[in-house]
């Protein structure tokens, strides 16, 4: 209690006497604070951003295409297209607002809005809870969510396996004219 020191409070400086013999009040040094600004994004958060997806591109939902579509990466298609579409080592998703009219081939497929036309993906097919596609599927594996339309038949087709290297065989051990080669089997 009577060896505290307030916390606000800081210790004043001693000052030398002035040449008359009395001690000059000395002004306290003003401390500047000084804040730093922490930048702010002036994007809103829920937005889904390209960069946000691994760099993919995007076919915007004002954007209408007629024609051929081939893709080496990623592709995000949220307007109006109609023609084919290949992706066919990388992933196609049809965004909400997108509407297909046309054939796709892809390694994957994502449907959340309309495609109408045959679709082949060669890893699988996702039809989202409100999707809706018209057409034929040929894929490995296939997810239809609940509260999806489709239409058409399924074909499921079983991904190749990887071939395996060839074994390297040994080469055959000359056998000299005095030697007898003598092979054991082991039966049980």
């Amino acid at each position: 209690m009577w060896n505290k020191r307030r916390e606000d409070e800081a210790p004043r400086p001693v000052t030398p006497p002035s040449p008359g013999g009395a001690t000059a009040p000395v002004a306290p040094n003003p401390v500047e604070v000084k804040k730093e600004a922490t930048p702010v994004s002036s994007m809103p958060v829920g937005r889904i951003d390209p960069e946000s997806r691994g760099g993919s591109a995007t076919i915007g939902k004002a954007v209408k295409i007629v024609g051929q579509i081939y893709s080496k990466e990623d592709l995000f298609v949220d307007g109006d297209l109609e023609g084919t579409v290949e992706a066919l080592e990388h992933k196609l998703t049809i965004g909400p607002n997108g509407t297909v009219h046309a054939g796709v081939r892809a390694r994957e497929v994502v449907a959340l809005g309309t495609i109408q036309g045959n679709v082949e993906a060669t890893d699988k097919i996702e039809i989202r809870k409100d999707a809706k596609l018209v057409g034929d599927i040929k894929t490995a594996r296939i997810i239809i969510e609940d509260g999806a339309y489709f239409k058409g038949s399924i074909d499921i087709v079983k991904p190749e396996p990887a071939k395996p290297a060839p074994r390297p065989t040994a080469a055959p051990q000359a056998v000299a004219a005095n030697q007898t080669v003598v092979t054991a089997e082991a039966k049980r």
